[in-house]
């Protein structure tokens, strides 16, 4: 692979300085020998995952349940107008 760093710092669209350059080229040529020797693995018969541990959804179910009322929820707003929050304009 012929890609400089500063190609590659530029799409990143880091600044990198003239002493950073050596030592990130040497970590990126590091990661791609890395990823060559993976990529020699023998992965045949192996099923492609998206995480190492199997996940489950541990949120509760969705019912219904009481909530605020209008006044609790407005209590603590900086500045309201009769049942409402008030925010600032952003359209002119």
């Amino acid at each position: 692979m012929d890609i400089s760093i500063d190609h590659l710092a530029r799409l990143a669209r880091l600044k990198l300085t003239e002493d950073e350059k050596p030592l990130y080229g040497e970590q990126l040529e590091g990661i791609l020998h890395y990823m060559e020797t993976l990529n020699g693995l023998d992965t045949t018969g192996i099923e492609p995952t998206s995480h190492v541990i199997s996940l489950s959804n541990v949120m509760r179910d969705d019912t219904a349940s009481p909530s605020l009322s209008r006044e609790e929820a407005l209590r603590n707003a900086p500045d309201r107008t009769d049942a409402f929050y008030r925010v600032p304009k952003i359209i002119e």
